[in-house]
């Protein structure tokens, strides 16, 4: 008995040696950067961790919970006690565009995004795709400031398209063209527009999107019924009166009147409105989710030019980031409602009201939704940057849940565009884009504008800085 106790213990005394020989043989890892003590949110779950984030090569390398003793090291520590970390926001509908005339009013958005957090942007089209390209190619090499940029480039519309730079198509032929084009830049998805293009030429599009694999939002023309474009493949709605008309008892009816001229686009909303139907909505809700079509509510935007009559916005704040050329196109959308009937502008503010609670059940009914400002040239007062913040306010407006808001930003942006293995959560091996807050998004949605501290790929602003980027930014 005590030799085989005896040998037991040279055993057990052999396993530790060699156990620490193989501990001590281990590389000793040192992190770029440690953010220490810091209350980390699950996007996923709602959860609230007390962590430690380890970042090394611009990406989250190691994430510890606090309470676990450790003995990893970094280069450069950051005291996050008492701060709220969550993925870079991302704004899921902006647009860079207006001509050369308005490339470097367009740049200076660039700033805007990142002193408000946003370390991410969906462009949805426009003309400045060359420009677009050269800040992504310098962004990623650090010689720009600025979010990472997602770009469908020119969009997709039928002959004499509304906007500039569209790739027009009203054949075949030109749809194929058309997709090569855009594969040949490359964009990151396909944008369709809706103010020319014929119905059997949009749904056309998105079934020879979807065969190559492409990823597609878009307008919808009315002369096409909601269903025939979710089963197209379209990925994407963006705004919501498109899904309106998906939810109408009568859309059949209603769009046979487009299709005939009859009525146009805004004498459909009205009538709409009048025939929305729980039943039919709920059939069109679950045919979204099932499909996993995405929904980009844009209801800051529909608010602000909803009451374009009652609101004076020459006082606002981020007017002065607007060069004056980028004012001048405000122009179109304000006389619109100065030359508008008192029952149109009534009509407008009922159909945003009628919004915020479709929005509200889309997010009920497990449809997964987009934060979008829509922000950008021609689109009065919605100013990048600040407006992804007011849209996620808006959303919270509507009864969605703080949490539910947040997804909608950085978790399902990166779910739509097929980035969520290196966007969309703080997770061990993704992109260390990072927003630190001074106060808990969770219990008020405004505090996402309580910004601390803001890493993109792995790189630190303090406020200081986003201050001063805020600065530079100043134009007038």
């Amino acid at each position: 008995m005590a030799i085989s106790s005896t040998v037991k213990q040279i055993s057990l005394s052999i396993f530790c040696y060699a156990t620490m020989l193989s501990c001590t043989s281990e590389p000793n890892i040192t992190y770029d950067v440690a953010i220490e003590n810091v209350n980390l949110i699950d996007l996923e779950t709602g959860q609230i961790d007390l962590s430690t984030i380890y970042l090394k090569d611009g990406r989250l390398a190691h994430i510890e919970n606090t309470v676990e003793k450790s003995s990893s090291k970094a280069t450069a520590t950051i005291d996050g006690s008492g701060k709220y970390a969550l993925p870079g926001f991302w704004d899921n509908h902006v647009h860079f565009r207006g001509g050369d005339s308005l490339i470097a009013a367009n740049k200076n958005f660039l700033n805007l995004f990142i002193a408000n957090g946003i370390t991410t942007v969906r462009d949805a089209g426009g003309d400045l795709t060359s420009s677009v390209m050269k800040w992504q190619k310098a962004i990623t090499n650090n010689e720009l400031v600025g979010p990472k940029i997602f770009t469908s480039g020119p969009k997709i519309d039928g002959p004499g398209a509304t906007w500039a730079g569209s790739l027009e198509v009203e054949n075949d032929q030109d749809i194929s063209k058309a997709l090569d084009s855009l594969q040949s830049i490359p964009t990151d998805f396909v944008k369709i527009y809706d103010s020319k293009i014929t119905g059997e030429n949009y749904l056309r599009t998105i079934r020879d999107a979807e065969k190559r694999n492409l990823i597609t939002s878009g307008h919808m023309p009315f002369t096409v019924q909601l269903e025939a474009t979710i089963d197209a493949g379209l990925d994407a709605v963006e705004h919501l009166y498109y899904i309106l008309k998906g939810c109408s008892a009568n859309e059949e009816e209603i769009t046979q009147k487009l299709i005939t001229k009859e009525i146009g686009f805004w004498d459909a909303m009205p009538l709409l409105q009048a025939s929305f139907s729980d039943l039919t909505a709920l059939k069109t809700f679950k045919n979204l989710k099932t499909n996993n079509v995405f929904v980009v509510p844009t209801l800051h935007i529909g608010s602000v030019l909803s009451y374009l009559d009652e609101v004076d916005h020459t006082k606002d704040e981020y007017l002065k980031y607007m060069s004056s050329d980028v004012q001048k196109t405000y122009q179109g959308r304000i006389d619109r409602v100065k030359n508008a009937s008192k029952k149109q502008i009534a009509d407008r503010k009922k159909l945003d009201q009628f919004f915020g609670k479709l929005a509200y059940n889309l997010n009920k009914n497990g449809v997964s939704l987009l934060a979008g400002s829509d922000s950008g040239a021609y689109n009065s007062y919605t100013y990048p940057g600040i407006s992804l913040h007011k849209e996620m306010e808006a959303l919270v407006a509507t009864g969605i849940s703080p949490l539910d808001a947040l997804r909608s930003s950085a978790y399902n942006g990166a779910k739509f565009l097929k980035q969520d293995v290196d966007y969309g959560t703080i997770s061990e091996g993704k992109i260390a884009d990072i927003v630190l807050l001074n106060t808990n998004p969770l219990e008020n949605i405004k505090n996402t504008q309580d910004i601390y501290m803001v890493f993109t790929k792995g790189t630190a602003r303090s406020k200081t800085d986003l201050d001063n980027l805020l600065k530079t930014a100043i134009l007038n």
